[in-house]
């Protein structure tokens, strides 16, 4: 059985919003957009750790953005056919195997009392009130946090790890543990009196056995000294530390990477995720489970959580390593809108795995962190996310700040990466280049770019009357002309077309990103460092290895680009981050 959905009504940053589930689920979002408070909403009905305190509602509970005296939680499980649930939840499970769980809050807005109960049944709409949770004997959930202490958790396991390898030993290993026991028995023994014998160990009690005696006659036939404290097997093998052996030599383990993997290695082996157990259905939710790895152990461990454990896992992530290991159809991502918090269509499902199908293959050439930003600019290539990177810095635009990604399209087309954006919530920008091209098999030539600007507004945009009203007439003067440079009438209705699709944060260059540059206001840095007084050489100079010449450029010449505060080029950057900000829409 899983959880296949769970809605939030009034909860913490949830307003009212149902989220999809899978057998293994990842959440991701920015900070503070409640991927703990998710978690949070299933540990109140599900986590065996939590006290009455812990799920007695709090005002910190209730939706925080507008006067909310009700919140529910509300937990769907399909295909529950485990004997172990089936057996103890009858009358609360469907002919078709679902059940539902519920918390419901609520507090009087007057004395601001609280109270709580939990719910159970087969029908969202027909359950029953229940009097304990006792459904957490068989159905429960287990939660690792974010902050992990290794050592805290070894003192607090090492016990109950010990004791059930201990009962998972044959005979024969009893018998052979039982006579090196004694054997360490004896070498113990003569340890701590060896060491208790050097004469710096007996001098540096001296003094204080002195005045010991001077203090009080009962001393006086006691001697206080120092012990290595071994003396007892059983105490000594109770206190053993953990370490880690390389090269036959024994090393304390310190980094905190290190310290990460042993945890959740330990955490797997305690609770036995790889064996199922028949006796209880277990959820288990991790956040966070990167911290302090490199890249490629990120990836290591997001494929042995996604593959390796059993049952249904839940995960937390800022990681684009781990992102980039889960099947598209397992990610929640959250964010934020109107100050309440949403899963990006609904959460795991078909919408999202489709978006990622259609682009097939080139899945990997797309940054995973842009799966994290909140807007993605998208450009043609490599030289546009050098340039506007760089830009974006001389104009004090803070692209990490604001949460947003420049990302390259390289001729893959960027309808497919819209796709993905729409799939994920993830607000978008386009600049693409204002090309002419011949029409094939024909003496005509069409702007090519703003019939791609014109397709990406058709699949992706609201019907715009002015819009509409230049298609239906005017749109032959920019499809059919018949030379490369188009007569007045053509460009003049090339020009409202651009206009008007900024409207929708499509921006199309005069020409391509060179040209656009060699009649701007750095022309003069642009032909001193190609060393040139021509432009047709300059051009072609900067067209020949586009990526290269915008770095080598760059490089030097950064300073210059504030002159471009007011130049249309920079207009996709200002309206970024107008969208984060909230001022245009």
């Amino acid at each position: 059985m899983i959880i296949s959905q769970v809605k939030l009504k009034g909860f913490r940053n949830f307003k009212n919003e149902t989220i999809n589930f899978n057998q293994k689920s990842l959440i991701m979002g920015a900070n503070d957009v409640g991927k703990s408070n998710l978690l949070h909403a299933l540990r109140i009905l599900l986590d065996k750790s939590f006290s009455e305190v812990d799920i007695e509602p709090k005002d910190s509970d209730f939706y925080a953005y507008e006067e909310t005296n009700e919140l529910s939680i509300l937990i769907k499980f399909e295909e529950v056919k485990e004997e172990c649930v089936i057996s103890k939840m009858k009358g609360y499970i469907s002919d078709n195997d679902i059940l539902y769980l519920k918390y419901k809050a609520t507090r009087d807005p007057e004395t601001n009392a609280k109270s709580y109960e939990f719910y159970a049944g087969h029908k969202e709409n027909e359950m029953e009130e229940l009097r304990e949770r006792f459904y957490r004997r068989f159905l429960h959930l287990k939660y690792i946090s974010s902050n992990r202490d290794l050592f805290s958790y070894i003192s607090r396991e090492k016990k109950y790890l010990l004791q059930e390898a201990k009962e998972k030993r044959v005979e024969s290993e009893i018998s052979q543990d039982n006579r090196k026991l004694n054997e360490i028995e004896g070498s113990l023994d003569q340890v701590n009196n060896q060491v208790t014998n050097l004469s710096f160990i007996k001098k540096a009690t001296t003094s204080i056995n002195e005045e010991l005696e001077d203090l009080a006659f009962h001393h006086e036939n006691q001697q206080i000294i120092f012990d290595v404290g071994a003396s007892n097997v059983s105490h000594f093998v109770d206190n053993i530390k953990l370490s880690s052996k390389a090269n036959g030599k024994s090393l304390t383990i310190g980094g905190d990477g290190r310290n990460n993997q042993i945890f959740l290695a330990l955490w797997a082996a305690k609770n036995e995720i790889k064996e199922s157990n028949p006796l209880e259905v277990v959820i288990y939710c991790i956040e966070e489970p990167e911290a302090h790895l490199h890249p490629h152990q990120q990836r290591k461990l997001a494929r042995y959580l996604y593959n390796t454990l059993n049952g249904q896992v839940i995960i937390t992530t800022h990681s684009p390593q781990i992102t980039s290991e889960f099947s598209p159809n397992s990610i929640i991502r959250l964010y934020e809108d109107n100050l309440k918090t949403m899963a990006a269509n609904k959460g795991c499902g078909r919408k999202i795995n489709e978006a990622f199908e259609e682009f097939g293959h080139r899945m990997s050439i797309i940054p995973a962190e842009a799966f994290f930003a909140d807007l993605v600019f998208l450009v043609e290539g490599k030289s546009e996310v050098i340039f506007y990177k760089t830009l974006a810095k001389e104009l004090n635009i803070d692209l990490d700040r604001l949460n947003i990604s420049i990302l390259m399209v390289d001729g893959i087309g960027f309808k497919n990466y819209i796709n993905i954006l729409n799939a994920l919530n993830i607000e978008w920008l386009v600049r693409t280049d204002n090309d002419i091209f011949k029409i094939k098999n024909k003496n005509r030539y069409r702007f090519a770019g703003i019939k791609r600007a014109l397709g990406i507004y058709d699949d992706f945009c609201k019907q715009d009357e002015v819009i509409e009203s230049l298609k239906e007439k005017e749109i032959e003067l920019i499809n059919c002309f018949k030379t490369k440079n188009p007569p007045d009438e053509s460009v003049e209705s090339a020009t409202r077309f651009i206009d008007q699709l900024k409207k929708y944060e499509i921006f199309l260059a005069e020409t391509d990103l060179e040209n656009d540059l060699l009649v701007s206001e750095i022309k003069d840095e642009i032909m001193d460092f190609l060393e040139t007084s021509d432009v047709t050489d300059a051009l072609k100079k900067m067209q020949d290895k586009k990526a290269t010449f915008m770095f080598d450029f760059l490089l030097r010449n950064s300073d210059c680009l504030s002159k471009l505060e007011n130049n249309d080029i920079a207009k996709p950057l200002y309206c970024s981050k107008k969208i984060i900000k909230g001022e245009l829409k």
